[in-house]
């Protein structure tokens, strides 16, 4: 899921854009990320890309999934405590014995969860 806290315009064309930057940006740092969870025994790998005002954050799980986040906003504090809480919700749902292992979660309570996150943390 991509969440943003910029404007992006009234045009749906330019959100699209957007959407598709911030996913090319995100695909992109996953080498860098790979590099950064084999240094290191933490799961929040902090900063691993730049790209123009964006920084890269990171969070790899005991299983190996990464949680990336874009942001413009230095705010080491709020972005590990996000990914945290983050962590435990995913490890609820994951725990669910109905949900298949490598599979998006298609859960309305998961993703509101994740939205009051971000509002918390992140706006």
């Amino acid at each position: 899921a991509v969440v943003s806290t910029q404007s992006t315009g009234d045009s749906a064309s330019r959100k699209d854009d957007y959407r598709d930057l911030c996913q090319f940006v995100a695909h992109a740092s996953l080498d860098m990320i790979g590099e950064h969870m084999w240094t290191t025994n933490n799961m929040y790998l902090k900063i691993v890309d730049k790209f123009n005002d964006w920084n890269v954050s990171a969070f790899v799980t005991a299983g190996k999934q990464r949680f990336i986040i874009l942001h413009d906003v230095k705010n080491e504090d709020s972005i590990r405590q996000f990914f945290q809480e983050v962590y435990e919700l995913y490890i609820k749902a994951a725990m669910n014995p109905f949900y298949e292992p490598n599979t998006p979660i298609i859960s309305q309570i998961f993703h509101q969860k994740l939205k009051v996150l971000c509002r918390r943390y992140l706006i």
